[in-house]
């Protein structure tokens, strides 16, 4: 691909802002051609100790991170943040390790006629990006180009990506990796509540005496939470729901392995039980939801019998089950990704909400149907995006909205689309049917990481012009990029993230970006410059500028924040949980849940009871392929595709660095396979080699394979839910075989 001879646009926008950022200091002169548009410099004293929100999922801890001559040398749990009180897990230990890899992109790189990437200065990287998009949109629509974004970048990163993308550059068109993990969630909460709004406080966890786990292993996949259950001085159940014998579930008190994909008959026959022995909170019904009749009439027809059919439990365990939740003064509902990621996830998801309402657990210290979140800002992805819905949890079609929105960022409403994005699949599918000719993806995988990786990485190949901005250029998806614009990570940017509790906490710049490496902010206040809507978002001069403005959009929603006066605000307390809105008093380090008084977001402020049958698995097993696989997170110690924290070699110790697949012990003697020897599995997409693994945590007909290796989604099968399009990673039909004797995982 030739570089384009016109430099102008890039030349524009250095000029334009040179003028309305003023002059600059540090390491923005540091870029070759005369860019100047590095890093804000850190404000940090040389040898400080300062504190920030880890960068890996969303328990938002808070690490201390230490300096030396202005740089960050190490990190500690901070003692006093009302999340982890001194506590970390591997990755947080870590978290300075990713910045220091030598595969960080430290150049713009374009792919030129050869084949080959090679780097390019920035100039040529913008007047690239400017040139080609305006030429694909030019030829095929404004909707012809989209743009993938993330949970990892913080809020005001998100904010001015969807405001660039949509406002200026007219694409209607965006969503993010957050679809993977939290979509089937917000759908939920917001066809439940009224609004996505998670109600819990990390404290409930302590105040519970249930706590029941749908899909999820808290254990491995968020320690500090599991820590705070431990820390639960009332001696509670704990009920998990989980096909697989998970490190939660070995330290359950009462452990139910339904059949994969079978949740929500399983609660929906609890629900039976607890209405037909009166153990409901019939007051609290009445007065604060709305559809329980019908939701009553739906679960009549999952008698214990059909219950136990589909679940393969037995009829006393599901009356256990239902006895526990009677029992329990204070009982706290969690689900995550083994809920979410389903075909059906919304549906299992309200099912659990529905219990909560029709108990009376929601609003009490210890209650709740709560939904913990993935990544590191995902609350701040699902608020800010521009993506699912407008700035602020509101409206794309609704025109008051637009015009709220708009009037609060001082732009022309007309600017702002009056529908919705396709979702994350759709535009997969809109570029197969050669619809979307453009991509942008930023600071995600997508060809680790999306479901059926195989057919995503020939639909990528389709593309007219693929670009990728990201730490690395050794991601998949960088490798197959038409240009790769290099981005500062975490640690070497300011701005806020919200955690799983609603919790918004600082990020700081402790380092400085290798070579010419940009925060994402600086990167995409460029291309605002040179795609020529940069005055539009003149007063989007600096993340904190950013933060003022998203507080003012949040005015009169349920996530308003108004209340937060800036940066410091949010340092002084020590975190800050939505809502606070303006006005409101708030102690250092207060825990906050929703739903106190009883009101919902819903016009009539009652919840709603949502239900519907349950559906077949997408695929099924066979003859040819008998196991149902599942996937998931496998230890505390890694990060989804390992892009990051493959990058410290004591997490790789700390975590399998081979593939490997768990066999029950009735399943490997059939089969012929010893425990460490190497097998292959295959679905009817793709196979991996792996050592065997033979263990009783996984039932027989099952395998499970973590979801961190590089061919796991050669494997999953694309089913998503019809209404969050989330995808279902967790079930899909596989065969295991012996792999022949002297090959080893990775020779298939």
């Amino acid at each position: 691909m030739d570089a384009p001879r016109d430099r102008s646009a890039f030349e524009r926008a250095q000029a334009l802002f040179r003028q309305r950022t003023g002059p600059l200091t540090d390491d923005l002169a540091r870029v070759p051609g005369g860019f100047g548009l590095g890093q804000v410099p850190t404000r940090l004293a040389p040898d400080a100790t300062t504190s920030m929100i880890c960068g890996f999922c969303s328990t938002g801890c808070s690490l201390d991170i230490h300096l030396r001559r202005g740089e960050a040398i190490n990190v500690s749990p901070s003692v006093d943040y009302p999340v982890n009180v001194g506590t970390a897990c591997p990755k947080g230990w870590e978290a300075l390790t990713p910045l220091r890899s030598p595969d960080r992109a430290t150049s713009p790189m374009l792919r030129g006629k050869n084949g080959k990437l090679s780097p390019v200065e920035w100039p040529t990287a913008i007047d690239t990006f400017v040139t080609r998009f305006k030429a694909i949109q030019a030829r095929y629509g404004d909707e012809s180009v989209a743009f993938l974004g993330t949970g990892q970048m913080p809020s005001e990163e998100l904010a001015l990506l969807g405001a660039l993308g949509k406002f200026g550059m007219g694409l209607l068109h965006g969503d993010g990796n957050t679809r993977q993990c939290m979509a089937t969630a917000v759908v939920a909460y917001k066809e439940s509540f009224g609004f996505d709004a998670p109600p819990y406080t990390y404290r409930d966890f302590e105040e519970s005496d249930v706590l029941v786990f749908v899909g999820a292993n808290p254990c491995i996949a968020h320690p500090i939470m599991w820590g705070r259950v431990c820390k639960n001085p009332h001696r509670p159940a704990i009920l998990v729901v989980d096909p697989r014998r998970t490190e939660t579930a070995m330290a359950a008190t009462d452990h139910y392995p339904a059949l994969p994909k079978s949740d929500l008959a399983l609660l929906y026959g609890v629900a039976r039980v607890l209405i037909e022995r009166g153990w409901i909170d019939r007051p609290f019904i009445d007065a604060h939801t709305t559809g329980f009749d019908e939701f009553a009439a739906r679960v009549a027809d999952f008698p214990l019998d059909r219950v136990a059919a589909a679940t393969g439990l037995e009829r006393g365990a599901i009356e256990r089950f239902a006895e526990h939740i009677h029992r329990g003064k204070r009982v706290s509902f969690w689900w995550t990704m083994g809920v979410n990621q389903s075909h059906e996830g919304v549906n299992v998801a309200q099912a659990i909400i529905a219990l909560a309402l029709m108990t009376g657990n929601i609003g009490r210290p210890g209650t709740g149907a709560n939904s913990i979140t993935g990544q590191c800002n995902a609350m701040g992805s699902r608020l800010f995006s521009n993506t699912t819905n407008l700035l602020g949890g509101h409206d794309f079609t609704r025109e008051d909205h637009r015009r709220k929105v708009a009037g609060a960022l001082d732009i022309d409403p007309e600017r702002i689309p009056s529908r919705g994005s396709l979702a994350y699949d759709q535009i997969i599918e809109a570029i197969l049917k050669g619809k979307i000719r453009g991509l942008w993806v930023v600071a995600t995988n997508s060809a680790h990481s999306w479901i059926n990786q195989a057919d995503l990485h020939d639909i990528l190949g389709r593309l007219d012009f693929l670009v990728v901005q990201d730490m690395y250029t050794t991601t998949e998806t960088a490798q197959r990029a038409h240009l790769v614009l290099p981005a500062a990570g975490w640690g070497e940017k300011d701005g806020t993230f919200i955690n799983s509790e609603r919790r918004i906490g600082l990020v700081k710049k402790v380092a400085r970006a290798p070579g010419q490496a940009l925060a994402d902010f600086y990167i995409f206040k460029l291309i605002a410059e040179a795609w020529g809507c940069g005055d539009m978002l003149r007063r989007w001069s600096s993340p904190e500028a950013v933060f003022r403005l998203l507080t003012e959009v949040t005015r009169g929603q349920p996530c308003d924040i108004t209340g937060i006066t800036g940066y410091d605000m949010i340092e002084k307390m020590r975190g800050v949980q939505w809502p606070l809105p303006e006005g409101t008093p708030v102690e250092a380090a207060s825990e906050r849940r929703l739903f106190e008084d009883g009101r919902f977001f819903h016009a009539d402020g009652k919840a709603r009871f949502c239900h519907a049958d349950p559906e077949r698995l997408p695929e099924a097993t066979s003859a040819d392929y008998p196991f149902t696989l599942l996937t998931g997170r496998a230890s505390s110690s890694q990060w989804h595709t390992l892009t990051r924290t493959g990058k410290s070699s004591l997490l790789r110790k700390l975590g399998a660095s081979d593939p490997y697949v768990e066999l029950n012990p009735v399943d490997a003697a059939a089969l012929g396979i010893a425990p460490n020897t190497h097998v292959v599995v295959q679905s009817r997409r793709g196979q991996m080699a792996a050592r065997a693994f033979i263990t009783r945590t996984v039932q027989p007909g099952q395998v499970f394979v973590p979801m961190h290796f590089a061919r796991t989604n050669q494997l999953t099968f694309a089913a998503f839910d019809r209404r969050s399009r989330q995808p279902a990673y967790k079930a899909c039909a596989v065969r295991v075989k012996p792999l022949p004797d002297g090959k080893r995982s990775g020779e298939v």
